[in-house]
């Protein structure tokens, strides 16, 4: 069947909305060649698409079977594909087949084994999966004439690329390894602070946990809901954070529970002035994992997005990868207290972040339905429930 291959769309079921996130049922009927055109995409792939690539509100991406070193990063462009690029910044090609290193500090574009051809008023997102961003791997989507990372065109019919750049470790792939995931959105939905006050109201999004002061504020919404950083540690035995190892071994993305947490990263304690913890200085050449202050709850009918970068609140990027499915951190998924982790990196200049200060925004969106599963462990999600956490590489020791 041809990717171009006309559908008829029909009706929507009952209880769905016009415009939103598509979740997993309508994601699973799209990877059908458009067999079922109420998903009003396509979605196919070199290799067969494995249930657990689908997520409550996103489809994991594999990496395909080659990598493309290439002296800098780039944008396509209205005018130029991604091979037309690769024709003039690839210094060599690596077979992925049998598994090759990726080196930290250097940048790799890799075709990925899924492909879309979406539908008029169909457009996709994408984002490193949680795992990857806890890595420090920059890893990013670009498709055939695009100008935007991350973010694929209304009705773009093409090939899918990665663009991967370790910062902290080298990294280990093969064919097969998923680095990113896709969520794909119908029409243009509109979620303004009004609608998100109203969600907050209804269904609270961000939740002050035990300790927290009573004047905290966590409901506070201007474009987007904010949320602060737990720099005191009084949950989690002093340690407010784990910091990058500077010269480490390799870290092989497909292996789980498997590595010393300390070979590779080194515990962060807070300052400690006369009023108290007065916070952490992030040193622009180092990566830190921290939590936020506040649990983090997303409603079985929406998905959420941490805003990467906010000028407003400092030089500091806080997270990687910011894709929150349906079900995290919610009762019904069993997932009360969870805290969203932040992986920071300061830019140009050393900067304090203190406890409770705001750093960062979650900006939520609707889905078109209710998913037929929710983020947890009945799915074998990693990080509900969770605190401060590392990636799933690595064992549950003692750090302090």
């Amino acid at each position: 069947m041809s990717l171009a291959q006309a559908e008829i769309l029909s009706p929507m079921a009952e209880g769905e909305r016009s415009t939103g996130l598509l979740p997993s049922q309508l994601l699973r009927a799209a990877v059908g060649h458009g067999r079922n055109a109420a998903a009003a995409t396509e979605i196919v792939a070199a290799e067969p698409i494995a249930d657990d690539q689908i997520q409550p509100a996103s489809l994991d991406l594999r990496l395909g079977e080659v990598a493309y070193r290439v002296r800098a990063s780039f944008l396509p462009g209205a005018r130029d594909t991604v091979q037309d690029k690769l024709d003039l910044l690839s210094m060599h090609r690596i077979d992925l087949t049998g598994g090759a290193v990726l080196e930290k500090d250097c940048v790799y574009i890799v075709p990925l084994l899924e492909s879309l051809a979406l539908r008029k008023r169909v457009s996709a997102l994408a984002n490193p999966k949680s795992s990857i961003g806890r890595l420090d791997v920059f890893a990013r989507v670009i498709t055939d004439y695009g100008i935007e990372f991350d973010r694929i065109r209304e009705g773009y019919k093409g090939p899918l690329y990665a663009e991967i750049s370790p910062r902290a470790f080298s990294i280990l792939v093969r064919t097969g390894s998923r680095l990113v995931q896709l969520r794909v959105r119908r029409g243009s939905p509109l979620f303004r602070d009004t609608a998100l006050r109203r969600l907050h109201a209804e269904t609270p999004l961000v939740e002050a946990l035990p300790g927290m002061a009573p004047d905290a504020d966590p409901g506070a919404i201007r474009n987007g809901l904010a949320f602060t950083a737990d720099v005191a540690g009084e949950r989690s035995g002093g340690i407010v954070g784990y910091k990058a190892r500077r010269h480490t071994g390799l870290i092989d993305v497909d292996l789980i529970d498997h590595y010393d947490p300390r070979d590779f990263w080194e515990p962060v304690y807070p300052h400690r002035g006369p009023k108290g913890p007065d916070g952490v200085v992030l040193d622009p050449y180092d990566f830190y994992i921290l939590a936020t202050r506040e649990a983090v709850v997303v409603p079985p009918d929406h998905a959420a997005e941490m805003v990467p970068y906010d000028a407003t609140v400092g030089e500091f990027r806080v997270h990687y990868a910011g894709f929150f499915d349906p079900g995290f951190g919610s009762a019904e998924a069993e997932g009360t207290g969870s805290r969203g982790v932040l992986e920071v990196r300061s830019h140009e200049v050393p900067f304090l972040i203190e406890h409770g200060q705001v750093v960062g925004r979650m900006i939520y969106e609707p889905l078109i339905a209710r998913p037929e599963k929710l983020y947890g462990g009945a799915i074998g999600s990693s990080y509900q429930r969770q605190g401060l956490a590392l990636s799933k590489h690595f064992k549950k020791v003692p750090m302090g």
